[in-house]
């Protein structure tokens, strides 16, 4: 019997191939979908499908298709995609769609990540919980006529929606190099970024689901050591790392040094409050603090939020705010249906440079929007979480001046916070620590890691 708890998780469905996620959990899972989508719709006329270059893609999407058409629905096929670009799709066509995936992790494993029309998210609270208990008990085939399926290219479409997007008229030819991980910026890159006349350098650019090369996990520093070299052997102005599905962008200077996230994040909420003055602007609890600093300095209202794209987009939809960011690498657009693009925030960080005066490295203009040092995330096993996180609550209650439990713990004081938030499918604590230096940032890591790690 499948243990559904371990494969349809708070946001998505995902596990190894095919002893978790296979043809007929696939199946039962287009059909649940078909049945969900009818009810938040008053028709859903079709369901569009695409699938990363993982090698179980097509064939569980010919399943997850028979389970839509046995309910009478219609099934859009787009075929080889990155998951921003089936957003594009579900936005465009308004239609629900279902993109096969497992993002960044490695080759064994396969998932599905769903969306309303309009790339509305599917999460626990929003259908996935219906999905869930549907396929548990089974779904039949419903009494009306089986759905069709048809087939559509839509890259050169997406392609030309991001870069309407972005003012990127007149930007100087930059020379940057490009790292897909072998995974779907492979496709997109060059679809998106060849009509600028960049001088790019390519690295892993095919089309390989078993990642010869690195895992396409840009947020793990030794997956970033290759792009970090070649932009110093070329001389690049930028580096830009993708994740397997495109959807996170990651970047590095001309120095090779990675660029925060919070960065990327502060940067493109001052020019997004550029074209949209006073909006708001989305951030999660474990952005730097200088992007609610940044984003209140240039006329925006900050909206904190907890970890995770469904809180994102929902936050995004109650405030119609413009942007939003998180740490992880993912960004949020309200022009894009409010879904997340890594390829766009590429986009934005190139005009940026690209539109600098002549001569102005990146890491100059970056320079800006970083005001402290940060810990990145940290893992920590531990053996009840809960445990571990109320040591650290009563390690450090004479010091915090501020204390959230908005997502885990977050404690704060002048200058400093750090959050601790239990993992939703690992025996993990996870830590992320900011102060105003990087001396101070490393003492309060180290007594914050000591507090969880003792027993």
């Amino acid at each position: 019997m499948r243990d559904l708890d371990a494969i349809i998780k708070a946001y998505d469905v995902r596990g190894i191939y095919p002893d978790q996620v296979n043809e007929d959990l696939a199946r039962d899972v287009g059909a649940a979908f078909a049945v969900v989508v009818g009810a938040y719709q008053s028709e859903a006329r079709a369901i569009v499908v695409g699938h990363d270059m993982r090698p179980s893609g097509p064939d569980l999407v010919a399943a997850f298709s028979d389970g839509v058409t046995g309910q009478g629905v219609d099934v859009v096929n787009i075929g080889l995609c990155s998951t921003d670009g089936l957003y594009y799709a579900s936005g465009s066509l308004g239609l629900p769609g279902a993109m096969f995936t497992a993002s960044h992790n490695p080759a064994q494993y396969n998932g599905i990540k769903l969306c309303r029309a309009g790339a509305a998210p599917v999460g626990q609270d929003t259908g996935l919980a219906e999905i869930k208990a549907m396929v548990a008990r089974g779904v039949a085939d419903a009494p009306v006529p089986v759905g069709t399926v048809s087939f559509r290219d839509l890259l050169a479409d997406y392609a030309v929606f991001l870069r309407s997007l972005v003012d990127l008229d007149g930007i100087r030819p930059l020379k940057i190099v490009v790292d897909a991980g072998n995974g779907m910026a492979g496709l997109t890159a060059p679809a998106v970024l060849g009509p600028l006349g960049l001088d790019v350098t390519e690295l892993y650019y095919e089309l390989d689901g078993t990642f010869p090369n690195h895992e396409a996990n840009p947020i793990e520093a030794a997956n970033l050591v290759d792009l970090q070299e070649r932009v110093l052997a070329v001389g690049a102005d930028l580096g830009l790392a993708f994740d397997g599905d495109a959807d996170r962008c990651f970047a590095v200077d001309e120095h090779g040094r990675l660029v925060s996230p919070s960065t990327l994040t502060a940067l493109i909420a001052v020019r997004e409050l550029e074209r949209d003055p006073g909006a708001t602007v989305i951030h999660n609890l474990i952005t730097s603090s200088a992007v609610p600093e940044i984003i209140a300095e240039h006329g925006g209202t900050p909206v904190r939020t907890r970890v995770g794209h469904s809180f994102i987009k929902a936050r995004m939809a109650e405030t119609g705010a413009v942007f939003g960011g998180e740490h992880s690498g993912h960004f949020y657009f309200r022009d894009f249906w409010r879904a997340d693009s890594g390829m766009l925030a590429a986009l934005h960080l190139l005009s940026a440079v690209g539109h600098a005066p002549a001569g102005t490295p990146a890491s100059a203009l970056l320079a800006d929007f970083e005001r402290y040092a940060a810990s990145g995330e940290i893992n920590s096993e531990v053996t009840d979480a809960a445990k571990a996180t109320e040591r650290v609550r009563q390690a450090f209650a004479d010091e915090a001046t501020e204390v959230s439990e908005l997502d885990g713990l977050t404690m704060a004081g002048d200058g400093w916070w750090f959050n601790v938030r239990p993992s939703n499918t690992e025996p993990l604590l996870r830590l992320n620590v900011e102060n105003r230096d990087e001396a101070s940032m490393a003492a309060l890591r180290d007594r914050a890691l000591a507090v969880i790690r003792s027993s």
